[in-house]
């Protein structure tokens, strides 16, 4: 079925005229007619009938004109819906991230939707390494990570972040005294691959030595152990925003402490919603 003629019925039928019609159509009225006339011959109905007060629906006419409304209405619909998606206003957007951008992940989300209240959003903690697959797997959209080793990938640096000693008490102990006095806690490698790495550099280039590791699933458990003195943790300074308030946390002196973070997307995958967050991040 055209929908040019469905429109031109539903036009007729509000106007019952076929010059008004014909110019809220921007065609002529005996280009209106013919399109009257060719839905009538299709249809094998006679859908107005001509009168002194223009064009009357005839009783098939309007029976039919409900349907035939719903479906102009139905394709208007769809065309501002593909104009809003084609836009990136209508949409979806998956985004990862991890323990430093605890804080700023969360915040640009909040700032997104209040631009793109339609775009449905998730927002879940995955470990950089995991994300960079997932990234380039397409099944995630932005990834808040560390600087990602795949050239595949986009990068866009957003701040440094850098590592912390934590400590269950404000004390005058050097890391490598309270190395030798507690375990040195961190995460398994599989959920802190990054991390790990990071605090193995620096260890080795400041040749300090943890003899003894305990590794744990979560910074939320390694926090907790700390708060209960069973050991010292090197993480990311952005942890402050969920350590407890009695935790002492300080700086180590040293090289190798710092890495940048951003936000990550894989360039070959078009997607014009992830373009319109990573545009409102870059231009803060």
């Amino acid at each position: 079925m055209n929908l040019k003629l469905l429109k031109a019925f539903v036009m007729l039928a509000e106007k019952g005229n076929y010059s008004e019609a014909a110019q809220a159509l921007c065609v002529t009225q005996p280009a209106l007619s013919k399109q009257i006339n060719l839905l009538e011959s299709m249809l094998n109905l006679q859908l107005f009938s001509r009168g002194r007060h223009g064009a009357e629906l005839t009783r098939s006419g309007q029976q039919l004109l409900s349907e035939a409304e719903k479906v102009v209405n139905q394709s208007d619909f769809f065309v501002q819906h593909a104009a809003r998606v084609a836009q990136g206003m209508d949409g979806f957007i998956a985004v990862g991230f991890g323990l430093s951008t605890f804080y700023t992940a969360p915040n640009c989300i909040a700032k997104f939707r209040q631009q793109y209240p339609a775009i449905t959003m998730t927002l879940e903690d995955i470990p950089s390494a995991q994300q960079y697959a997932l990234l380039t797997s397409g099944e995630l959209q932005v990834g808040f990570v560390r600087m990602p080793p795949t050239a595949s990938l986009h990068f866009h640096p957003l701040f440094e972040d850098q590592l912390v000693l934590v400590t269950p008490q404000n004390t005058a102990l050097t890391l490598d005294a309270w190395l030798k006095q507690l375990p040195l806690l961190r995460l398994y490698s599989a959920r802190g691959r990054g991390l790990n790495a990071q605090i193995d550099l620096f260890l080795q280039s400041n040749q300090l030595y943890a003899p003894q590791v305990q590794e744990v699933e979560d910074i939320q458990t390694i926090l907790a152990l700390v708060v209960a003195g069973i050991g010292v943790a090197l993480l990311p300074h952005s942890v402050v925003h969920i350590a407890p308030a009695t935790l002492n946390i300080m700086p180590p002196s040293g090289n190798n402490l710092s890495w940048p973070v951003g936000i990550a997307w894989n360039d070959a995958i078009t997607d014009v919603v992830r373009d319109n967050f990573i545009k409102m991040i870059t231009n803060e």
